[in-house]
C-alpha cells in the first residue's frame, strides 16, 4: 500500500511538474514575443499613430467638416444635391446635364448615396435637414477609410516620418476639409485615387486597377490619367501583361456593367455616362470652356492656398529628390517598393496636363490632394 501510493504520489508529482513546466514555455514564448516588439519599438526609437490612432483622428476633423464645410460648388448643389433629392422625396430641379440629350452625369453614382438617405428617410422620418448631414457624414466616414488606408501604405513604403507628417497635413490642410466632405465626383474619385495608390505602393496591383477604374468610371473619367503610372509600373516595369489585361476588364466589366444597366433605366435609352462626358468636353461637344477660363497659374495659387509651404515643398520635391541622388548616395531601403520618382508620377503628369487646360476650377486639382 505504501509503494502504490509513493508511486502515485510520485507520478501525481511528475505530472504536476510536467504541466508546470509546460505553462512557463508557452509564457515565455508570449513574454518574449511581447519583449520583442518593445525592443524593436525601443531601438527604432519611433513614435507614430497607429491605424486606429489615425482613423479616429481623421475620422474626427471629416465629421467637423461635414458639420462645418459649406457648399463651395454650384456643381455640387444642382448637379448632386437637387437630384439626390428627387430620387429620396420624389421632387427635385433638373439640370440639362441630366436630359436624356445628353445624360452626361450618371445616377448610379446618386443611388450610392440616395439608397442610405432613402433608408434612413423611411425609417426614423428625420428632418430633411438632417438627411443631409447624414449623407456629408457617409461621405467623411468613407473619405477616413481611404485616408487611413493611404497613411498605412506611407508608413510602410517611406517610412514613419513621412507618415506622420503626411497625417499631419491631411488633417489641417484646408483642401482635404472642403474635399473630403463634397459631394461631387472629383472627391470620390480622390477616396478611390488614394486607395489605389495605397495598394500600388504595397504591390497589390489587382486592387490598384480596381480603385482606379472605379474612381474614374462611377467618378469622374478624366482621373483615369492618374492610373497611367500604375499601368507603366505593370507593363513596363513589371511586365505583368496577362494581369493587368485581366483585372481590368475585370474591373470594368464589374463597375460600368451596373452602370450601364441603372442610367439606362432612368435616361430611358442605352446610355454610358462616361463616354458621354468624355465626348462633349473632348470630342466636339462645347467643351469646358464654355464656363470661363483661367491663367496658367489658378492651380498654383490654389494650391498653395489650400496647403500652405506643404504645397511648395511638393513641388520643389524632384529638384530635392535630384540633389538627394546627387549629394547623398545612399541605397533605398529593402521597404522600398517603387522608386521615387515613379511614386511622384501621379501628381506631375496631373499638373502637367492640367495647368494648360484653358478652364480651371478647384475641385479638378483636389484628386491628387493626399499625394
Amino acid at each position: 500500500m505504501v509503494n502504490k501510493s509513493g508511486k502515485s504520489f510520485k507520478l501525481r508529482q511528475n505530472a504536476s511538474q510536467s504541466s508546470t513546466r509546460k505553462e512557463p514555455k508557452n509564457n515565455n514564448k508570449k513574454v518574449a514575443k511581447v519583449q520583442s516588439k518593445k525592443t524593436e519599438k525601443e531601438a527604432n526609437n519611433l513614435v507614430y499613430p497607429g491605424g486606429d490612432t489615425a482613423f479616429k483622428a481623421i475620422l474626427s476633423a471629416r465629421f467637423c467638416a461635414a458639420i462645418w464645410s459649406h457648399i463651395t460648388d454650384c456643381d455640387e448643389t444642382f448637379n448632386y444635391w437637387e437630384p439626390t433629392h428627387y430620387l429620396v422625396f420624389g421632387k427635385g430641379l433638373q439640370t440639362w446635364e441630366y436630359s436624356p440629350q445628353f445624360a452626361l452625369r450618371s445616377y448610379t453614382y446618386l443611388l450610392v448615396h440616395a439608397i442610405p438617405a432613402y433608408i434612413y428617410h423611411k425609417i426614423l422620418q428625420p428632418n430633411p435637414l438632417l438627411i443631409f448631414y447624414f449623407i456629408r457624414c457617409l461621405l467623411g466616414l468613407a473619405c477616413s477609410f481611404a485616408e487611413v488606408y493611404f497613411y498605412k501604405a506611407v508608413c510602410r513604403e517611406f517610412g514613419v516620418h513621412v507618415g506622420r507628417l503626411c497625417l499631419a497635413f491631411q488633417l489641417f490642410s484646408a483642401g482635404m476639409f472642403i474635399s473630403s466632405t463634397a459631394y461631387l465626383p472629383s472627391s470620390y474619385a480622390m477616396y478611390t485615387f488614394a486607395a489605389a495608390c495605397a495598394a500600388w505602393w504595397q504591390q497589390k496591383y489587382p486592387l490598384a486597377i480596381f480603385f482606379t477604374a472605379l474612381g474614374s468610371l462611377l467618378g469622374w473619367p478624366f482621373a483615369a490619367l492618374l492610373g497611367v503610372p500604375i499601368a507603366f509600373d505593370m507593363l513596363y516595369c513589371q511586365k505583368m501583361y496577362k494581369d493587368f489585361i485581366q483585372w481590368s476588364v475585370i474591373s470594368a466589366v464589374t463597375v460600368l456593367g451596373p452602370m450601364v444597366a441603372i442610367d439606362s433605366k432612368y435616361f430611358g435609352k442605352l446610355t454610358i455616362a462616361p463616354w458621354n462626358i468624355v465626348k462633349y468636353n473632348v470630342l466636339g461637344g462645347a467643351g469646358p470652356e464654355l464656363y470661363g477660363k483661367e491663367p496658367f497659374s489658378f492651380y498654383i495659387v490654389n494650391g498653395f492656398l489650400n496647403f500652405n509651404f506643404v504645397w511648395v515643398l511638393a513641388l520643389l520635391s524632384p529638384v530635392v529628390l535630384a540633389l538627394s541622388h546627387i549629394l547623398v548616395p545612399a541605397r533605398n531601403r529593402a521597404t522600398l517598393m517603387l522608386p521615387h520618382t515613379l511614386s511622384l508620377a501621379p501628381m506631375f503628369l496631373w499638373l502637367v496636363v492640367f495647368l494648360f487646360q484653358s478652364h480651371k476650377e478647384e475641385r479638378y486639382i483636389s484628386y491628387i490632394f493626399p499625394v
